[in-house]
């Protein structure tokens, strides 16, 4: 199991409404508009991953797990790896429900959305709270 951490915050825009994808972005604002974006002012971006990591992430028979931690709730969401993942964006990540890619990707086939999310921590993250969002990787091939 490979590992990468990201720390963020709330804010009060944080809806959590999308129906396909869920994102955690560096930006130090969220309009209304933004309704994946889960937390903003995130210290670390799919850029900063370990090579190590992304290289397990491009298996796609790899499974990706995003455990979202806010004050007493946590949330977990399951996905899958792609070859086409790059994790070259310095601003935000995203998980999908699909299976579109691009640079902002860390996850396809993710088993929630935004809108999945608990509404309790939804709440606490629109109050300001602050999220650990761990991402850890199974390599298809570790056995």
């Amino acid at each position: 199991m490979i590992e990468e951490v990201v720390h963020a915050h709330g804010h009060e825009n944080v809806s959590a409404e999308h129906t396909s994808t869920f994102e955690v972005t560096s930006d130090d604002f969220l309009t209304p508009a933004g309704d994946c974006i889960l937390a903003i002012e995130a210290d670390r971006t799919p850029a900063d991953f370990d090579d190590e990591f992304v290289a397990a992430c491009q298996q796609s028979d790899s499974t990706i797990v995003a455990a979202i931690e806010v004050e007493e709730h946590t949330e977990t969401i399951e996905g899958r790896g792609h070859p086409d993942l790059t994790f070259e964006n310095d601003r935000s990540l995203v998980g999908r429900t699909s299976e579109y890619v691009d640079d902002r990707t860390v996850m396809v086939d993710a088993d929630s959305p935004a809108l999945g999310i608990d509404r309790e921590m939804v709440e606490a993250l629109a109050a300001g709270a602050e999220l650990r969002l761990r991402l850890s990787v199974d390599p298809a091939d570790s056995t």
